[in-house]
């Protein structure tokens, strides 16, 4: 008579009891991975007062103001993120620039940040906006640019927004 059981199935029945079968993926857990990316999108900041404020400090020393509209889900976004946390960018930001960090979630968050500066519609992220100290926006023709940020170079980047960072 024919059992339904396999020869694995009676072997593990067997060394079970004495301790000697490997453990189920049930009985394995998986060894924590330390997340160090950095993930700036938050979903419950005021992305309108945050503005407000940019704007204010970058005023005095005539500083652009970059919003940056993204969320920590995308990779781009994250990889940007890292790119303005990255010298020589980092210094480059730090001289020139306030950075606003504007969580859009899919797309379905904070989008009234972009229609004050004129984008109507994010199609993608993320979505960098320009600004000079007065708000206005310096690179309408690029906003969109930037969904493959991870493929684009740290000195690519760094041109980038080397290129509207002019004194005022």
């Amino acid at each position: 008579m024919k059992s339904g059981r396999t020869f694995l199935q009676i072997l593990l029945g067997v060394l079970a009891p004495l301790g000697l079968a490997a453990p189920s993926a049930a009985d394995v857990t998986a060894p924590a991975v330390e997340d160090h990316e950095f993930r700036p999108f938050d979903e419950s900041a005021n992305a309108m007062q945050d503005i407000d404020a940019a704007l204010l400090a970058a005023k005095p020393g005539g500083r652009r103001v970059a919003l940056i509209l993204g969320g920590n889900w995308c990779h781009d976004s994250r990889s940007l993120a890292k790119k303005v946390k990255t010298e020589p960018l980092k210094t480059l930001v730090a001289d020139r620039y306030q950075i606003v960090w504007i969580d859009v979630g899919r797309r379905d968050r904070n989008l009234d940040a972009a229609r004050r500066f004129g984008v109507e519609k994010l199609i993608g992220t993320p979505a960098i906006i320009v600004l000079s100290a007065d708000g206005k926006v310096l690179n309408a023709d690029s906003v969109h640019d930037w969904r493959n940020a991870d493929s684009r170079t740290d000195e690519e980047t760094y041109r980038y927004f080397e290129s509207f960072a002019g004194v005022e």
